[in-house]
């Protein structure tokens, strides 16, 4: 068979082109963004790509086209697609008729922390020997590479809530159909789909009714928001995970009080089953390894085996990554753009840094963050920087020096990159840790500020 992706170049149709490409179809593809690095990996694979959308491409004749959620009706391939009367199918509903069909689908949904634990989660079943499939938004370390069609039964995927395509705006992860699912946790996100939290809900209400019986579902239990999805229907055994918890909570975690969590003991309920010591930190991971070792456990893999493989777990790229170090001042790297996810990384970096300086830099690029809908909560989620840079371009829409501002001297706004990069690089000292946060490139400045840092010292 031969695909055509409209979109090929994102993250999650780049990995649908790879699976297709390793399932033994012919696949090519356009975007408007044809560039390294994902332009090499799916040339690599011996992909065909376009550049733009117009209707030419067609020509290519392919037996059906997988429409990405970038699309949108007026643009030419699109109208011509329609015109023509073509097979089109959106990305998750021909992965789901295509591959996940006839597999065990262990699915990781939640507003934070999904490419993470989806990444667990592979590396565990990895680990004991499964040689899963996956397709995860992010690349996690001990792969390289963001998605795999790997071998029957299992296939792990992040199952994001995002709508499916201009066609279908249902979210992404009801076409999945999982036999184990994640429920990492539930807040507003979105705002340029969602109206309100309540519409997110009725989503993952959807979600539930997908499950079979006999699957599992492993909720965070700490989570109102997902206790209330709960109530309002599911037919699937639960299992309850959170850091602590009542005696409904099945998976708890037991560290010193203070910990970075680089060290904790794994309960079941009161009785601890093993002790995991590995190269991550923050008490978000805590909760995300508890999910993934519930989820593998459902799969088969015993939770001591599960702990095992997580002592050699390397992490995911863009998750708290060390980019570098120039001038005695490191530079780390991490996708937190929500308030929760912001607040959560920079106590991570804290626990481990201890009293070493902290200079957080964000980019407000989401589109929920661009329409001003955390501005309310943003000083808040920085509080626990020593000193913050937000970068505020002149189009952002929303007053950012007033969200910062409860932050007094501590914040400063920059509405240029080189200016952002210059006064970094002339204001950092030795021993500070720079948190550089984004869900996008911002414009490459961990490179940037790298750069001029070592030209400050040479």
């Amino acid at each position: 068979m031969h695909l055509h992706i409209l979109g090929i170049c994102g993250t999650f149709m780049g990995g649908i082109a790879a699976i297709a490409r390793a399932a033994g179809h012919r696949v090519t593809g356009s975007d408007r963004n044809v560039y390294p690095p994902m332009s090499t990996q799916l040339r690599a694979l011996g992909i065909e790509l376009v550049e733009g959308y117009e209707a030419a491409q067609l020509d290519l004749n392919p037996d059906v086209i997988v429409v990405g959620n970038v699309m949108t009706r007026g643009m030419p391939v699109i109208e011509a697609m329609l015109d023509r009367g073509l097979n089109y199918s959106s990305g998750p509903e021909w992965l789901a008729s295509a591959v996940l069909r006839e597999r065990w689908v262990l699915a990781v949904s939640g507003t934070h922390g999904k490419t993470t634990t989806s990444s667990m989660l592979a590396w565990i079943l990895e680990d004991a020997g499964l040689s899963p499939g996956f397709l995860i938004g992010g690349i996690p370390d001990n792969f390289g590479l963001s998605a795999r069609f790997g071998e029957a039964p299992f296939f792990v995927i992040e199952a994001d809530e995002y709508d499916t395509a201009f066609f279908d705006k249902r979210a992404k992860f009801v076409h999945y159909r999982p036999r184990t699912l994640v429920l990492n946790n539930l807040e507003y996100d979105h705002a340029d789909i969602y109206p309100d939290l309540a519409a997110i809900e009725r989503q993952f209400q959807h979600l539930l009714r997908t499950v079979p019986g006999n699957g599992r579902i492993l909720c965070n239990g700490s989570d109102a928001n997902l206790q209330r999805v709960l109530k309002l229907g599911c037919w699937t055994p639960v299992e309850q995970f959170a850091r602590a918890g009542g005696d409904d909570v099945q998976w708890r975690a037991r560290a010193p009080d203070g910990a970075d969590y680089s060290r904790f003991q794994v309960m079941e309920r009161d009785a601890a089953v093993g002790e995991l010591e590995w190269n991550m930190l923050g008490a978000h991971n805590v909760d995300n390894a508890l999910a993934a070792l519930g989820a593998a456990r459902h799969a088969g893999v015993p939770i001591e085996r599960g702990i095992d493989a997580l002592r050699r777990f390397k992490g995911v790229a863009r998750r708290m990554q060390l980019r570098g170090e120039a001038a005695g001042i490191q530079v780390y790297d991490d996708f937190a753009h929500h308030p929760t996810a912001i607040a959560t990384t920079i106590d991570g970096l804290r626990r481990r840094v201890g009293s070493s300086r902290i200079i957080a830099v964000l980019e407000p690029r989401s589109q929920t963050m661009r329409l001003g809908v955390h501005q309310a909560s943003l000083a808040g989620s920085l509080a626990g920087a020593d000193a913050v840079w937000l970068y505020a371009p002149p189009d952002l829409g929303w007053n950012a020096q007033a969200a910062v501002a409860p932050l007094g001297t501590r914040a400063r706004v920059v509405e240029n990159l080189d200016a952002l990069v210059a006064a970094l690089a002339q204001q950092l000292r030795a021993g500070d840790r720079v948190l550089i946060m984004s869900n996008g490139g911002f414009g490459g400045l961990h490179t940037r500020l790298l750069d001029a840092l070592t030209r400050r010292v040479s």
